[in-house]
């Protein structure tokens, strides 16, 4: 679901930046009301955790990719607004360094995956969960259905993002600018993926580090309670058993390379020239073949931003599986750091408490 540059007009960018403006300002204005800075260390680790298991792909149906998004797991542990910013981070990392989605279509990303992701997951979440205790099996079932519903309402907007490009966006003599497949064979393309493979990895997920959790470290699921919300604290010692999950995780991120493919419309300009790569185009699109020439408008706006390290692959490594190590701690080194930084930034902004002098 990482939509690249290209693949959306510019209209329908500005249009997605616009709309998910409204969000990002409302979640920072509730993160700085109600997080302090005990918790901020607790949206890093999930920042964190959302960026490497976007790392895992898994084959899907056609001969393309997906993977989770941790959308499920972020919203339960953080609550819907502090997910957004936390996932928007994550995105915001693997565009700029590493080239997983475009920079135009950053608003489109987020408005899927950190945004409408978040609201599915908190609103299935709590609806199912009710009032059970926290650590009632009802909430594993719940957060697993969760992540699968999530995820699945993100993909169809992406779907439909793509599959509007052709008919709103084309030359003169009819040919798509942007993305070019149209809403029949785009939403069923991105659906059938994550309906399957996608969506179970994200179900299994958010239920089994929920249940996890509940075994292990029970204070932080308190977010998203009837009882509670964003003002437990614990800081980064809370969040000790989640790091110690990440560097796992971190060593294991080679195993998203055995998936062969790439996501459904992901696919680069010079890729509509491959025959091979043509014939992967249309086995995932109901055999229904890519244009000849790569959409002019597609071509332009591709080259938008160029990624230091594209594709989790350093250019000073030869092993494939070691870049991935390496691009993943350095996507957990940057979300640390942007974590302190907004730590230093919620800590400057409070004001401070003086001791009574009165006698």
């Amino acid at each position: 679901m990482h939509i690249p540059d290209g693949y959306l007009s510019p209209t329908t960018c500005a249009t997605l930046y616009a709309a998910s403006t409204p969000f990002w300002y409302t979640a920072l204005k509730r993160v700085r009301e109600k997080l302090s800075t005990r918790l901020v260390p607790l949206l890093s680790v999930c920042a964190a955790f959302s960026f490497v298991i976007m790392m895992f792909n898994v084959p899907l149906p056609g001969g393309t990719t997906g993977h989770a998004v941790g959308m499920g797991v972020t919203t339960i542990v953080l609550g819907p607004w502090a997910s957004m910013l936390a996932i928007s981070v994550a995105l915001l990392i693997q565009a700029i360094f590493f080239g997983d989605g475009g920079i135009t279509t950053f608003g489109a990303n987020c408005f899927n995956m950190a945004i409408v992701g978040s609201l599915v997951s908190y609103f299935v979440y709590t609806t199912v969960s009710g009032r059970s205790g926290i650590t009632s099996p009802r909430r594993v079932f719940a957060a697993a259905l969760a992540g699968y519903i999530a995820i699945n309402v993100a993909a169809l907007c992406a779907g439909i993002e793509f599959g509007i490009q052709p008919i709103f966006f084309h030359d003169a003599t009819g040919s798509p600018l942007y993305a070019p497949y149209s809403l029949g064979i785009a939403v069923p393309a991105m659906m059938l993926g994550h309906l399957t493979f996608a969506g179970l990895a994200e179900c299994i997920i958010s239920g089994g580090v929920i249940a996890w959790l509940q075994h292990s470290n029970v204070a932080l699921l308190k977010a998203t309670m009837p009882t509670d919300d964003l003002a437990l604290g614990g800081g980064w010692r809370l969040t000790r058993p989640f790091w110690i999950g990440l560097a796992a995780l971190m060593i294991a991120t080679p195993l998203g390379l055995l998936a062969a493919g790439t996501a459904w419309g992901e696919w680069g300009p010079d890729d509509f020239e491959k025959p091979e790569v043509r014939q992967e185009m249309a086995a995932a699109s109901n055999q229904i073949a890519p244009p000849e020439k790569v959409p002019s408008g597609m071509e332009r706006l591709a080259s938008t931003w160029t990624a230091p390290f594209p594709d989790y692959a350093p250019s000073f490594l030869k092993s494939a599986s070691l870049g991935y190590i390496l691009s993943a701690m350095m996507g957990i080194g940057l979300v640390i750091v942007v974590g302190l930084f907004g730590e230093r930034v919620i800590r400057l902004g409070k004001p401070e408490v003086k001791p009574n002098m009165a006698s």
